[in-house]
């Protein structure tokens, strides 16, 4: 059963999803915005992959079943907790006739619908996920090796697979670009990656090194010493507005920026 679901707004995009009678959509916590009556919730620990496994897994019911269910559920809510994800996920049912529920990401930005058709996996920035149809399923995996987890970007990503629509966000405005359409390479900001498909390697270079100019991009770049890089042939959505670069412009509209360009090295105390 395809997501019917209409993405509006401009600066801080939502998205409008009609449910048919049963269908059931999931988001993270924080990303709900608003339902109608004949809309249930409910908050779950696991993912719905967790509960179609649980239903007709190996094994049947009994106590080795619901162990395995709570095995599988730990290990879920585990994987979120080393993410830094939501613990929880809230899901949407339609219980009569068509309901109505709408979804946001929490900065201002662009939202994305991806349609899954079981061939291949998505993969997404942390925090990237809105939403998604439970025939969806959310994981974590890791990217980047050590480099990703030093350089702060990266080293964690939400994988999507199965059949269905995921709607992610991102800051500022989205543009897609092929790798192979660039000689097979692209070099990014860490933190401009919202999502790419499976099938395009992610990695962490560093540049520069301890010499002047490596000292130079560190201090005057602002994004340390580190570009992801994506290999290979798919589509990858890239934002223009890092969460660094956000949160330094607000800094600067409050008057709380008081160490310059530099972020304090060559700052001094006035007053």
């Amino acid at each position: 059963m395809t997501l019917q679901q209409q993405i509006v707004g401009n600066a801080m995009q939502m998205a409008v999803c009609s449910l048919q009678p049963g269908q059931t959509v999931y988001c993270e916590a924080g990303k709900f915005l608003f339902k109608t009556s004949n809309v249930t919730m409910e908050t779950r620990l696991s993912g719905p992959g967790a509960q179609r496994d649980g239903g007709a897994g190996g094994g049947g019911g009994g106590m080795g079943g619901l162990l395995r269910q709570a095995m599988g559920t730990a290990m879920q809510v585990g994987q979120r907790v080393l993410a830094g994800e939501s613990l929880a996920f809230q899901y949407f049912t339609s219980t009569g006739g068509e309901g109505t529920v709408g979804f946001a990401g929490v900065l201002p930005g662009e939202m994305r619908a991806l349609e899954l058709d079981g061939t291949h996996a998505w993969f997404a920035e942390k925090d990237a996920f809105v939403a998604a149809e439970s025939t969806v399923e959310f994981g974590i995996a890791f990217a980047g090796a050590r480099q990703g987890m030093s350089g702060g970007e990266g080293f964690v990503l939400e994988k999507f697979t199965g059949r269905g629509t995921v709607i992610i966000a991102g800051a500022g405005n989205f543009i897609d670009l092929n790798p192979a359409e660039f000689g097979g390479r692209i070099e990014v900001d860490t933190g401009c990656i919202v999502a790419f498909e499976e099938g395009v390697r992610y990695g962490v270079q560093r540049i520069g090194g301890l010499n002047r100019q490596g000292i130079m991009n560190a201090v005057f770049g602002g994004e340390g010493l580190s570009l992801a890089t994506l290999e290979g042939d798919g589509r990858v959505i890239l934002q223009s507005m890092t969460l660094e670069g956000l949160a330094n412009a607000l800094k600067k509209a409050e008057g709380g920026d008081k160490q310059g360009p530099t972020g304090g090295l060559f700052s001094t105390n006035v007053g």
